[in-house]
């Protein structure tokens, strides 16, 4: 075979085409036999020409997993004795290095049976040889071994980390140094153990010297494997970088701010600041770093980038990203040097730098949203002011900004609508497409939070939206529709003069089918949607088939997104015609189940690590190899399947909830399609699933009640929605699919009661519990260097969602939830500490209220602890807090028992000045009127009625908080009719609020009789008296409360 096969191997290697084809099935055919192993072992070691040699070496790579088992073991002693010569002996660096690889196949096998005990002492003997070439080829070896016996190094590991940091100091040779910086690379992947990854941070300076010798030298692709060591040091959870972290942050700047650099370089260095500003936002912080990255990454915002460039690494979109992160992660910090870049550069005359100053501010608007919310007139004059710069740029960039504000900044930004849409619809009529686009994003977004303020505009955007609609680019159509919709929304009925002629435009978008035009037809599909939910069913059931039916038809265009926006036009339909879409759903839900069920296409790359020479050979390969284990390089997942699986799942819940019993022939199926995609890989397949179990929970209460096993069904299904809740509570990653899952659990245990919940609830109390203590999955975070308590990493949303779930447990248990709330009462104050933001002390002033009106009697028990808290709340700068404060003060009177008594001085003190003109909100006096009533309610004598009722009444009748209502009046009900003399030395005023109360449109029935029988009974105490007062007041007030007078 031997000779026969050399001369095949120098066919194989001929330029003509067909001797290498026939050299290759030749070669096939002879690979079967493992005699083939010793045929190419011999020609790897005599072949007289490098090339021959190096296509041995690669084809025993493949074939040698195959054959081994099979060999004698004097063959498998011959195959290790010859790589080694080859290693040792060989001049080719190709052909070493191809041995190199066999060595790493063949080690896979051999070590862990203890038949190549001789290897490891033949590397570390070679690593440390005279030559050059030796040590080189030892470190190769070390860093592909890593990946087939690591676990056999784990005794030397020791002695391997100072060999490799010897390495990296090499001083006569810097492909030593190279292989030295690939090997830490590979062990660093290997190794997890925190207390041996720990010790590779004394090799960072040696790291950053070769890096920086490769990039002088030109070697770029091996300077970013630094980074990539950097990118795993950081990503452990142990504390690695130590103050390596200023050398490695100043590294990767002189990296991303080099020019001469290729782009994949400099985004690498970019990359690692990202991962510190994710990671480690806390070492940047202490090493007071934030001002100097920002000090470079703001000024590459500036950079012009080559259009042929990959636009992920171009550096701007890199500086942004990183930018962006910075912002989410420390705002505090990121917020002043940022909005310091934009003011200066905003008069800069570079145009570059006066785009780069509105791209920050528009960037950092997520993550700064409350510092910029605060301070937005300053902001905004920049960006409005760059909204009418003579250069396109920094027009299109403000556009963009302004866009981004409307979509974070709200809802404060709607209240500069006066000054942001006179310059957005300016901008609507740009000279540049581009600046146009981004001004109809801009205001799309602005419009989505408008009310009844965008009525006075409505014309002109109309007019302006509707022609663009008509003559522009599609590019342009797509944002047009977004804004119409957006304005559909803000308007509601007062877009019915618009409706017809938007609706009559969509027909002709909603039947494009060129693959250029897709995407204009799923914007116009979502648009019919829209309009339908704001003109309502009467005008719309009527029209609707036509645009069903083209919708439907677009499901067979093979397009994601235009299927992604179907689904949720068939949500809205579903919404406004409820019972009457069932018959649809034989049509609709099929396509959204087979969404549902659509494979994700993710891509892998494999990474291939064959040389060139061996391209030639992917079929020459036998069953066998499939053990050789390729290294996933990159997973990438096609977001446009997960969106339109997000939108599927929603589209199955709202088809339940707003059909219910008609829902029926589907239950079982969806409910199988939503348990699945409660554990899906992406969080944004899961939180439609979670919202969708409970309106499938809705709809099945009432698909059952009519059933003789229904009790049994609904029983089951309810086993398996809180399961999946509580295990989402617990385990789930994600804390807005947690936070929905928690106001989830809140709703049933409303709608369904305390019955229904009790064999959930050890489970549910303890994972509420976990939550409070900010020990679940959603809350674990990269442990780092420290933790500012006021910058503790837990979500807003989440702990309000957290929060909400005791009070339904109070309501559902009443005083038997008392016992529980002990459980989780110092979970919850630890929120309350003033070391918190204020948004958490709300969050507890507004649940421990809740509570005790829910609750009752028990909780007295915790008056001490709570009442300071409440009170020091009553003087918060924030209007939420105080109203709180207000309520749950009352509350704590109210069912506080005697121990709140003592704390009446104080309590009224607190609440007076929230009775002043000071107070400028009027649900907080509503609120603070609430909390008196009950305190008179409860102990009269301890009120001082001759000061507080004048107060009292002179606030009255209630403003916003409607839900006082009972409380207020009902105290002065029992007042008058105790005939108390405090109350009656003050009857004008009392007739007045009684006229005033029976008159509003807003109060309850129930009210307005309590009012009106308090009125009745002063009547029938002071008759004649009284008629003066009557006489000044208004028509409508003298009737209004002339139906309860005595009738005579």
């Amino acid at each position: 075979m031997a000779q026969s096969l050399e001369l095949l191997l120098i066919q194989f290697l001929m330029p003509d085409n067909d001797a290498r084809r026939q050299a290759e099935d030749q070669i096939k055919r002879l690979a079967k036999d493992p005699q083939v192993v010793p045929a190419l072992i011999h020609h790897l070691r005599t072949a007289k020409t490098p090339n021959v040699r190096q296509l041995a070496a690669v084809l025993l790579r493949k074939k040698i997993t195959g054959h081994w088992a099979k060999l004698s073991p004097q063959l498998k002693q011959l195959v290790k004795q010859s790589l080694i010569d080859s290693i040792t002996m060989e001049h080719s660096p190709p052909v070493r290095k191809a041995s190199a690889n066999v060595v790493s196949i063949v080690a896979k096998y051999a070590v862990p049976s203890g038949e190549w005990p001789d290897l490891l002492p033949f590397l570390f003997q070679c690593s440390q040889s005279a030559q050059e070439d030796h040590r080189e080829v030892a470190l190769i070896l070390f860093s592909s071994l890593t990946e087939t016996v690591g676990n056999a190094f784990r005794p030397h590991f020791a002695a391997l980390q100072a060999l490799l940091l010897k390495c990296l100091q090499d001083e006569t040779s810097n492909r030593v140094r190279v292989a030295a910086l690939k090997a830490v690379g590979s062990f660093l992947e290997f190794t997890h153990d925190g207390d041996e990854v720990i010790k590779f941070r004394e090799f960072i300076p040696s790291i950053l010297n070769v890096a920086r010798q490769c990039l002088a030298s030109g070697e770029e692709d091996v300077a970013i494997i630094a980074f990539e060591i950097f990118d795993e040091l950081i990503e452990s959870p142990a504390p690695l970088l130590g103050d390596s972290v200023k050398s490695i942050v100043q590294f990767s700047l002189e990296v991303c701010s080099s020019q001469s650099l290729e782009s994949n370089t400099r985004h690498q260095a970019i990359q690692i600041i990202s991962w510190l500003a994710k990671y480690k936002s806390n070492t940047l912080k202490k090493h007071k770093l934030v001002i100097p990255i920002l000090q470079v990454l703001c000024p590459l915002l500036a950079e012009s980038t080559d259009e042929s460039d990959d636009d992920d690494l171009a550096p701007d979109r890199a500086a942004a990203e990183v930018i962006d992160t910075m912002a989410l992660n420390i705002p505090k910090h990121v917020y002043p040097p940022v909005f310091e870049f934009s003011s200066v550069s905003s008069q800069n005359a570079n145009p570059k730098f006066r785009e780069a100053s509105v791209t920050a501010l528009g960037v950092i608007s997520e993550g700064c949203s409350e510092l910029m919310k605060s301070k937005l007139e300053p902001v905004l004059h920049i960006v409005l002011g760059a909204l009418r710069d003579p250069e396109q740029m920094v027009r299109g960039a403000a556009s963009f900004a302004l866009g981004q504000f409307a979509e974070h900044l709200q809802p404060e930004i709607v209240s500069h609508y006066e000054s942001v849409l006179p310059c957005i619809l300016n901008s609507l009529e740009d000279a540049s497409d581009e600046v146009k686009e981004k001004s109809y994003y801009a205001l799309a977004a602005f419009c989505e939070n408008m009310g009844e303020e965008i009525l006075p505009f409505l014309d002109p955007l109309m007019g302006r939206l509707l022609a663009a609609l008509q003559n522009s680019s599609r590019n342009l159509q797509e944002t047009c529709m977004s804004a119409i919709g957006s304005i559909a929304s803000a308007a509601e009925q007062a877009f019915f003069p618009y409706a017809e002629r938007v609706l009559e435009l969509m027909k002709n978008f909603m039947v494009l089918t060129n693959d250029e035009d897709l995407r204009c037809r799923a914007r116009a599909t979502e648009l019919v949607g829209i309009v339908a939910m704001s003109v309502g069913r009467m005008r719309m059931e009527p029209i609707l088939p036509p645009y069903i039916e083209a919708a439907i038809s677009g499901f067979g265009l093979e397009f994601s997104e235009l299927r992604e926006y179907t689904h949720g036009f068939f949500s809205n339909v579903a919404e406004i015609l409820e019972d009457s879409f069932a018959q649809y759903l034989p049509h609709v839900v099929p396509l959204a189940f087979s969404s549902c069920n659509l494979d994700d296409g993710s891509a892998v790359d494999i990474d291939e690590c064959d040389d060139e020479i061996a391209n030639g050979f992917g079929e020459v390969s036998s069953d066998d190899e499939a053990h050789d284990e390729p290294r996933v390089r990159n997973i990438s997942i096609r977001t446009g399947v997960l969106d339109e699986k997000a939108a599927a799942t929603q589209a199955l819940g709202l088809f339940a909830q707003h059909t219910k019993i008609s829902y029926a022939p589907y239950l079982e199926e969806t409910l199988r399609i939503l348990d699945k995609h409660s554990s899906y890989f992406h969080e944004d397949v899961r939180l439609q699933a979670i919202i969708a179990l409970k309106h499938i929970l809705t709809a099945a209460h009432a698909i059952f009640q009519s059933q003789n096993d229904g009790a049994a069904k609904a029983k089951k299904l309810l086993d398996t929605v809180m399961n999946i809740y509580i295990k989402t509570m617990v385990e789930d990653d994600d804390k807005e699919v947690v936070a929905q899952a928690c106001t989830s659990v809140a709703d049933i245990i409303r709608d369904f009661g305390f019955a229904a919940l009790e064999p959930y609830l050890p489970q549910l109390v303890e994972a509420t519990s976990l939550l409070l203590r900010e020990e679940s999955a959603c809350q674990q975070i990269e442990s780092d260097s420290e933790i500012d308590d006021d910058d503790a990493s837990h979500d807003e949303v989440l702990m309000d969602a957290v929060s909400d779930l005791l009070p339904a447990f109070a309501k559902s248990m009443g005083a038997q939830f008392a016992p529980i709330f002990a459980q989780l009462f110092e979970p919850l104050m630890k929120f309350a500490k003033a070391s918190r933001p204020p948004q958490d002390r709300t969050m507890v002033v507004a649940c421990l209220a809740e509570v005790a009106q829910n609750m009752g009697s028990p909780i007295a028990a915790y008056v001490d602890r709570v009442m300071p808290l409440v009170l020091k709340e009553l003087a918060s700068s924030d209007a939420t807090n105080r109203r709180n404060a207000a309520f749950c003060v009352g509350e704590l009177c109210k069912n506080g028992d005697d121990l709140a008594l003592r704390y009446y001085d104080n309590i009224l003190r607190g609440l007076h000045p929230l009775f002043g003109e000071s107070e400028p909100d009027d649900a907080v006096r509503d609120n603070a009127a609430g909390a008196v009533a009950r305190m008179i309610m409860v102990h009269p004598e301890s009120v001082p009625l001759n000061q507080v009722l004048p107060v009292f009444l002179r606030v009255l009748p209630l403003k916003e908080d409607r839900e006082e209502s009972m409380a207020v009046y009902s105290c002065v009900s029992t007042l008058v009719f105790s005939s108390n003399p405090q109350i009656l030395s003050l009857v004008p005023e009392l007739v007045n609020l009684s006229a005033q109360v029976v008159a509003s449109p807003d109060e309850t029935s129930e009210v307005k009789t309590l009012v009106g029988r308090t009125f009745s009974h002063l009547l029938s105490l002071y008759g004649q008296q009284m008629q003066p007062i009557l006489s000044n007041l208004s028509p409508a007030h003298a009737n209004a409360l002339s139906a309860f007078a005595p009738r005579s």
